[in-house]
């Protein structure tokens, strides 16, 4: 098998652009590298992703429970191994990077919860995903630690910048403060690396970022494993 390495935060924590730059570096490094993001917008696996965060299912996130929603997203991961990225990953030398993976339904779900439930859904999800889907476990999980306050601002210059409408998660400003809680929960219970993404009131530069997630992936590497998920 191939490595696995699973870049997750809240909503406006840069994700997508840190996926995007580490993919690019390893490239350079002339590594047999893969990107995926999740949610798989648009695909049938994504269906009933889709109609949940476009308020189809409830205008806010709690109006469809935790369990249902986790299956959702378990589906979408699901569906696209099976179809897509699996027989990459199967590659010994290969190395998949993944915007959002299995650790988004500890973060987003987690929120829907009474904290005295969510060990008992840690530990259904990843029974769920990874033993019973069978699902591949992340080799090195980085959080994007990003405050609440400045995740939302982002979020809103996304929005004016280019007009990207915001889903159900998105305009829940509450609710993106009880995901970070469960979040930073997550890293402590589950071993992810926290990469510190702000100063305390300004998020840090995405070379300064990128910089620090380099580092994780390269330590990694270079002992060839990591934490699971």
């Amino acid at each position: 098998m191939g490595k696995l390495i699973t870049i997750d935060g809240i909503d406006g924590s840069g994700k997508s652009t840190q996926c995007g730059l580490l993919y690019e570096e390893l490239k350079s490094q002339d590594k047999n590298v893969r990107l995926i993001s999740f949610p798989m917008y648009g695909t049938v696996g994504a269906t009933f992703v889709d109609l949940y965060l476009q308020g189809r299912l409830g205008d806010k996130p709690g109006d469809t429970n935790a369990y249902a929603a986790a299956t959702f997203f378990a589906m979408d991961r699901y569906y696209s191994y099976v179809t897509d990225w699996k027989e990459f990953y199967e590659q010994p030398d290969s190395i998949v990077i993944a915007s959002r993976y299995s650790t988004s339904n500890a973060i987003h779900q987690l929120s829907k919860l009474d904290r005295d439930d969510w060990d008992e859904f840690l530990t259904w999800i990843d029974k769920y995903e990874h033993d019973q889907l069978g699902l591949p476990r992340a080799d090195l999980v980085m959080y994007l630690e990003m405050k609440p306050e400045i995740s939302l601002e982002l979020v809103n210059q996304r929005e004016d910048a280019t007009g990207q409408k915001k889903d159900i998660h998105e305009k829940d400003a509450d609710y993106i403060n009880r995901c970070y809680h469960a979040a930073m929960y997550s890293c402590d219970r589950l071993g992810w690396e926290r990469v510190i993404c702000h100063d305390g009131k300004n998020p840090l530069s995405i070379d300064d970022i990128h910089a620090k997630v380099l580092e994780n992936v390269t330590r990694m590497l270079d002992v060839g494993g990591g934490e699971n998920e």
